[in-house]
């Protein structure tokens, strides 16, 4: 992993890890378009976690120290519940398929990532057809049922071009939760599940090794996620207080879906 290659995909995680148009189908177009090696990639993906991490972390610095005070001082431990109850499915899902995904040619072929941005795309400019739940005020008023449908839709984000986020997001709409709480519930219940990937990674031979042969651009590399991922995680939150905006990255995912099967097609 060179200077180069770390700054790019440190951008490109940084701008698609919190906007709903899927990280992982844009950090797959990009090896492809600048030929980046194959080798250890997945290993870079998940490290490069690290700085969008900290991004959510400290943007949601005091969303975070809420949910600790009303576990540790109230005893109310209905929002910290529900993000477990979130988390569980993918959590799961993870560990059992995780390495199937990982190494089949299927889930990391071009293609498949470009129809899954699509189908998502289409999903979430249809958004409002699809039948919902009871409205919500926000996100403190989920069930523990809805927080499950939460989770069981996010699986789907194992596969490359979904987005978590946007599959979470579709999912916090259709619980009852109109776009900005939604966001919010599916980036708090994505901080355990980047954490367990990160300590994942750093407890394994093979990731320690990686990082340590790496250690200069992954740093960079986190550095520019970090920075980048700040900005985004800003211009989405405010973003998707407008009516319509779920149906404005849909509309995204759809043209960038068709322009790179369109470009496949030509080239084969």
């Amino acid at each position: 992993m060179d200077i180069f290659e770390a700054i790019i995909l440190g951008l490109t995680q940084g701008i698609t890890e919190f906007i709903p148009v899927s990280s992982s189908g844009h950090l797959e177009i990009v090896r492809q378009i600048f030929n980046f090696s194959t080798e250890n990639f997945h290993l870079i993906l998940e490290f490069i976690n690290l700085g969008t991490l900290l991004a959510l972390l400290i943007y949601f610095r005091k969303r975070i120290w809420k949910i600790l005070r009303d576990i540790f001082k109230e005893r109310n431990y209905k929002t910290a519940l529900n993000i477990v109850i979130t988390c569980i499915p993918a959590g799961i899902a993870g560990l059992i398929l995780g390495d199937f995904i990982e190494s089949n040619d299927f889930f990391g072929n071009i293609f498949t990532v470009a129809a899954a941005m699509g189908i998502v795309g289409i999903i979430m400019v249809l958004i409002d057809k699809i039948p919902h739940m009871s409205h919500l005020e926000n996100e403190d008023h989920l069930t523990p049922a809805r927080a499950l449908i939460i989770g069981i839709l996010q699986v789907f984000a194992l596969i490359p071009g979904t987005s978590r986020s946007g599959t979470t997001i579709i999912a916090g709409r259709i619980v009852g939760l109109d776009s900005e709480s939604a966001a919010e519930y599916s980036f708090l219940a994505s901080i355990p599940l980047m954490i367990a990937v990160c300590l994942k990674m750093f407890l394994s031979d093979t990731g320690r090794t990686f990082f340590s042969t790496n250690m200069g651009p992954l740093v960079l590399s986190n550095l520019v996620a970090f920075i980048v991922g700040c900005l985004a995680l800003t211009f989405v939150m405010k973003y998707l207080k407008k009516p319509k905006s779920l149906q404005s990255f849909g509309k995204y995912r759809i043209t960038v879906a068709c322009l790179v099967i369109g470009i496949l097609l030509i080239l084969v």
